[in-house]
């Protein structure tokens, strides 16, 4: 799993980050070295800060970068995708989503179609297991009738493809409320509109399969967990 945030860096993370996706729209790579030497700092540098980031290495941190994906779509059986998911499971996520769930008196989930779905089941677990406030959401316009400085927008998606959540995202953001989204599939180019973001895999369902076909078995795993950690703190 990936977990970028953008929000953990420091002043220098954020301007080697600058600097370097700065430097990505004028050549086809950038090598660890020469990104040490741009950023005038050393190669451990580098790799501490992609790490940081969520990244496993310099290597996926480049690919991010330049919107590349080198998954195993059409190699890979759905069992394949779900066994992949559970050896590499990071409980950490978990922590993670559910100490920002925790923060805030509010729950806001948001799917669109299928994965809203998810959400009304999501709110029913929470609803009967613990004393959190959640109320599922199918539209942007709902959302902002709930959306407060004491909710957390958590919005479920497979790739973020079917619609964008710009809108909804800087209105809470505006209204002091915190907004994360759980992705099914790493997605670059979602990940760089964002700045709180948990990818559950990186492989992907086959891409002959629209954003509504494909299967959200990824969300009830991760989710069942975290629900589990909130049902245990104190």
């Amino acid at each position: 799993m990936i977990n970028i945030d953008f929000g953990i860096l420091n002043p220098l993370e954020k301007k080697i980050h600058a600097a370097l996706t700065d430097q990505s729209k004028y050549v086809d790579t950038i090598r660890i070295t020469d990104a040490a030497a741009l950023c005038n700092c050393s190669v451990s540098k580098i790799s501490k800060f992609t790490k940081k980031l969520g990244f496993t290495n310099y290597k996926q941190y480049l690919d991010f970068l330049y919107g590349r994906t080198q998954l195993r779509a059409d190699h890979s059986s759905e069992l394949d995708r779900l066994e992949s998911f559970i050896q590499t499971f990071d409980s950490q996520k978990v922590r993670d989503v559910a100490k920002l769930i925790a923060e805030k008196d509010k729950l806001v989930l948001l799917g669109y179609g299928p994965s809203y779905v998810c959400a009304q089941y999501f709110e029913y677990r929470l609803k009967t297991c613990s004393n959190k406030a959640t109320i599922a959401v199918p539209d942007e316009w709902s959302a902002r009738t709930m959306i407060d400085d004491n909710s957390l927008l958590l919005i479920l998606t497979v790739t973020g493809s079917f619609k964008s959540f710009a809108d909804i995202y800087k209105d809470s953001e505006e209204k002091g409320g915190s907004v994360a989204l759980i992705v099914e599939e790493y997605t670059p180019n979602l990940i760089r509109q964002y700045d709180k973001i948990f990818c559950l895999t990186r492989e992907v369902q086959s891409r002959g399969l629209k954003p509504y076909e494909k299967n959200r078995t990824l969300f009830f795993i991760f989710m069942e967990e975290v629900i589990r950690k909130l049902t245990r703190m104190p």
